[in-house]
């Protein structure tokens, strides 16, 4: 009994310990309070038993009533500090707790290839009357731990990611779902091979279409780095978890412009405001499916009744993932309507036929297209959303008809044709030369597209002039110590030279449209959903004016350009995200545009490609609602690719962050302009994370090359001739002009 009351009185001083923490010293006597309960638990032997008792219930009752005072003015910033704390639960907590049993692959502890990332083979058991069913299921999450220096707060490094891929994979080979834990504060952000931003990308790219049902639960999502593992059929999140764009002390340094050290604590908690980062803000905002409720003040590590629930909406979760693929609505919604937390009144099989596979597939892929759209600003009237539908319709019936019908049967014949006439002898020529003369006849001869020769694609000369090229004066070449380049006249410079050093091959910045004007065929760049803009749905403050400013200085309504263009008469779809636009910054109307040009595209059957002018990442003003852009633009991207698309991106200037973890990264092929900076983050943010400095070519193309993050290196002068070879050389034979 004695030895019971001492841990009793120890999980009080815990507690209290917790909610100093959490609330501050001052907080209704709380800091008192733990004083006198370390009182009696430091000097416990002195007490007689029944004052211990006395004492234990009198602190017992002072406690539960400071913790439902602190629930009811809890804080954003404070349910951050609930995520981060020592005393809350982990991944191994879960493991331990909600599965039966598991084994844990890959390595444990400090034996492990990234101990910041564990996958588990585990069973789950659920009850149905008095029957016992087992489920198999592959575990895969990250662990902080409980102030283990070795998983860096749950940090996961590339090749941890790596390995989460690899046993999704293995999950899909055994037809098993997955359980996806995020507790991140965000990606280990280094470059060494395979990559932090490339293998996020990666992961996006294999979940868009994994066969199996997936369920994410999110304790801390920060940024990109719960995008590894975060693209799932359904997503839960704990009660006092927040999922955001990035850390409050990130954005508040962003917004009061301090290149180094802590920003003030009123900017912090503003920022954690701001961004809409807990549960019920990304419920309301869709970027989660449900809750999973906590007692007051977060579940910690030994909170029993959070991991029965916890369990239970696990289950529940998948079966439901598992029945939408079934058909029957009334009966699925029947059976959900029927589990409760201390039983299952039926047992559903996780295993999917390869029709229900399909159906999973789709239902994924609907559920992120709708992700977000309300947010996007595009002013239609009523006529012409129908007008527009109408028409989208009509075109596609069209395609399918031409490439589906016409295309595939002209083949079909074709190939019979030249099969038949190959194998024809003399004999046989009367007969097939009628044929022959039926087939010309009827298909008539086939019409190619005007490709010119590879020579001739640069005797349209443009006519634009870079408005850098008017000024009459003479520039030094930043590498001009180390190659000896002498200065270079202007007009001559960003002229004939294309931005590019003659002597050493250095590329200066060139704006937008000097793209626009000297890659493309001329008059052949038609611009489409350029009314499609960014908006402040999350009515962070100043941000409308941001994008005002942003509007009356460059003319756009967003910081990605679509259009249809040619390059040596070959017709393609294309975007580009220019850097005057908020940095090249992606937030909803971004992705949204980014979406519908791939969409057009994979319909006309179009190579499609990503010129990067600049990118800075996601934009933190949108919150989660940025986030989300990553997995739904890689799940187009992933659909053009498999219906037989060529997707090439160029980087140029500066490419970091979100976009190149997802629908950038992702791309078969990748290339980038010399002299280009090409990461995930930038040195601040490496040296802030890891505390080693990055070298001044860290994020150079020549050792993203090395690294095998891109598949070459091109030169500005030679970019258009590059992407004609480009589009006649690579892509497979499902384009137009195959």
């Amino acid at each position: 009994m004695q030895i019971e009351l001492h841990k009793a009185i120890r999980e009080l001083l815990d507690t209290a310990e917790y909610i100093k923490d959490i609330k501050g010293q001052d907080f209704w006597g709380i800091g008192d309070l733990w004083n006198r309960i370390y009182e009696i638990y430091a000097n416990f032997y002195d007490y007689p038993l029944e004052e211990l008792k006395n004492y234990y219930e009198t602190f017992k009752r002072e406690i539960e009533q400071i913790l439902l005072k602190a629930e009811q003015t809890l804080t954003p910033y404070e349910i951050v500090k609930i995520v981060r704390h020592p005393q809350r639960f982990t991944l191994l907590d879960i493991l331990e707790n909600v599965y039966d049993n598991y084994v844990e692959l890959g390595g444990e502890g400090e034996l492990n290839i990234d101990p910041a990332i564990i996958c588990a083979k585990a069973l789950l058991s659920r009850r149905v009357g008095d029957e016992i069913y087992f489920h198999q299921v592959m575990v895969i999450g990250h662990e902080k731990g409980h102030g283990e220096e070795f998983r860096r707060g749950g940090s996961a490094t590339p090749w941890g990611n790596e390995k989460a891929l690899r046993y999704m994979k293995m999950a899909e080979t055994e037809g098993i779902p997955i359980h996806f834990f995020i507790f991140t504060p965000g990606a280990y952000p280094i470059e060494d091979y395979p990559g932090a931003a490339q293998q996020i990308a990666r992961n996006l790219y294999y979940l868009s279409k994994i066969e199996v049902p997936t369920i994410s639960f999110i304790s801390e999502g920060g940024s990109g780095g719960a995008e590894a593992i975060g693209l799932t059929d359904f997503r839960l999140m704990a009660e006092k978890g927040y999922y955001s764009v990035i850390s409050p002390e990130g954005a508040a340094a962003i917004e009061a412009k301090i290149p180094d050290g802590r920003p003030p604590r009123e900017l912090i908690e503003k920022m954690a405001k701001a961004l809409k980062l807990t549960a019920e803000d990304n419920l309301k905002l869709g970027t989660i499916d449900k809750i999973i409720p906590e007692p007051p003040l977060g579940a910690r590590r030994k909170d029993f009744d959070f991991f029965k629930r916890l369990k239970f909406e696990l289950i529940k979760a998948t079966d439901q993932v598992v029945l939408q693929t079934r058909s029957m609505k009334l009966l699925r919604r029947y059976a959900l309507s029927k589990q409760t937390t201390e039983s299952f009144k039926y047992f559903v099989n996780w295993e999917l036929s390869e029709d229900e596979k399909e159906i999973l597939l789709e239902n994924r892929w609907q559920k992120y297209r709708s992700m977000t759209q309300w947010a996007v600003l595009e002013p239609k009237s009523l006529i012409k959303s129908i007008t527009q539908r109408s028409a989208k319709i009509t075109q596609s019936i069209a395609y399918e008809f031409k490439y589906q019908v016409l295309k595939k049967g002209q083949k079909t014949f074709k190939k019979f044709l030249d099969e038949l006439l190959s194998e024809s002898s003399v004999l046989m020529k009367p007969v097939s030369d009628p044929v022959k003369s039926v087939y010309n006849l009827i298909v008539g001869k086939k019409i190619r597209p005007k490709v010119r020769a590879l020579a001739e694609i640069d005797v349209e000369s443009s006519v634009y002039q870079s408005p850098l090229a008017l000024q009459d004066k003479t520039v030094t070449c930043p590498q001009a110590d180390k190659y000896g380049c002498p200065d270079i006249w202007v007009p001559d410079l960003y002229g004939e030279f294309c931005g590019v050093c003659p002597t050493c091959g250095y590329h200066f910045p060139l704006e937008y449209n000097w793209y626009l004007n000297n890659i493309f065929d001329r008059d052949s760049v038609k611009f489409f959903n350029q009314e499609l803009s960014s908006s402040n749905p999350l009515n962070f403050e100043g941000y409308a004016e941001k994008l005002k400013q942003a509007r009356k200085e460059t003319g756009l309504n967003s910081a990605l350009l679509s259009f249809e263009a040619k390059i040596g008469g070959i017709s393609l779809v294309a975007i580009m995200l220019v850097a005057d636009f908020r940095q090249g910054t992606v937030g909803v109307a971004e992705g949204e545009k980014f979406i519908r040009a791939i969409e057009l595209a994979k319909l006309t059957r179009r190579p499609f490609l990503s010129l990067v002018h600049t990118t800075g990442g996601i934009r933190i003003h949108e919150g989660t609602l940025g986030v989300v852009q990553m997995p739904r633009c890689t799940m187009a991207v992933r659909d053009y690719v498999d219906s037989g698309g060529l997707y090439i991106v160029v980087y140029d200037n500066n490419s970091y962050a979100g976009p190149v973890a997802s629908f950038l990264g992702s791309a078969p092929y990748q290339f980038a302009l010399k002299s280009t900076r090409l990461g995930f983050a930038g040195p601040r943010v490496i040296l802030e994370t890891t505390g080693q400095p990055v070298p001044p070519d860290y994020h150079s193309v020549e050792n993203a090359l090395k690294r095998g993050h891109i598949q070459g290196i091109w030169d500005r002068r030679e970019l258009r001739k590059r992407l004609f070879f480009a589009l006649l050389t690579m892509g497979g034979p499902n384009l137009y002009y195959r």
